[in-house]
């Protein structure tokens, strides 16, 4: 089952096309990685999903971007967010405690049960795989925690509103051995519930967590454009383009 295509889409900051004429299809239930060089319009690709370069001013699009064959572009911004989740880079809890995080966005949809509140509070940071650590401390500051949980946190907050995607936007980078090791294997109880997709810089990464992985470039014109997409084993063993056997054998990039 397709979960997300896009058909021939460009995005442009004014003039400039940061992606070119990207066709693809990726698939429910499964991780889905998206590797490539600096600069090649991975992450603003990933945005795309969620339409947050809407926010910024300037921004035009070409082709489609369909969600379970829906125009995202013809959807609420607000419900197409409840269905497709953002983790970042940089573990972002807001300044409240753990269970306000959890409860950030349930709330935000206009549920203010409590009790209901903290089922999805539990239920969010056990699929996080946090409960255990922080369920007697669920009134302490998110600030508090360390760095890895913090980023758990942030993707049971992205839970809790029950979406059918998350994006990931290099979740462990800025994470140690340990915790990434945390984050990864979390990444893999997920995709039997969700559909993932990750950018990251880290082609190990790639390989270890992903089903399918999606490489990227830059034309002479420093337009992101992909060059190759299929089962992760395939493109990093046996690539069908050299500029893939090129990146991921280091001799560029």
């Amino acid at each position: 089952m397709i979960r997300i295509e896009t058909i021939d889409y460009s995005l442009f900051y004014r003039d400039f096309r940061a992606l070119r004429q990207v066709t693809i299809q990726i698939p429910a239930n499964q991780i889905t990685a998206i590797i490539g060089p600096s600069g090649c319009g991975k992450s603003t690709f990933l945005r795309t999903f969620n339409r947050m370069n809407d926010l910024i001013p300037g921004v035009r699009t070409e082709g489609r971007v369909l969600l379970d064959g829906q125009d995202i572009f013809q959807m609420d911004p607000v419900e197409l967010r409840r269905k497709v989740g953002m983790v970042f880079q940089k573990p972002n809890p807001f300044p409240k405690s753990i269970f306000d995080n959890v409860a950030y966005g349930p709330r935000a949809h206009g549920l203010h049960d409590h009790a209901r509140l903290a089922e999805i509070v539990e239920r969010s940071l056990r699929d996080a795989a946090l409960w255990d650590e922080v369920k007697d401390d669920l009134g302490k500051s998110a600030l508090a925690l360390s760095g890895g949980q913090q980023q758990r946190l942030c993707i049971a907050r992205a839970l809790a509103v029950q979406p059918e995607v998350i994006l990931m936007d290099e979740p462990a980078s800025a994470l140690d051995p340990i915790a990434t090791l945390r984050i990864e294997e979390l990444i893999q109880v997920l995709k039997e519930k969700y559909t993932i997709v990750i950018v990251t810089h880290n082609m190990q990464q790639a390989a270890r967590v992903s089903d399918s992985t999606a490489f990227f470039m830059m034309d002479e014109q420093r337009a992101g454009y992909l060059v190759e997409f299929g089962p992760t084993r395939q493109l990093f063993t046996n690539p069908q383009h050299k500029q893939t056997e090129d990146y991921i054998t280091g001799r560029f990039g």
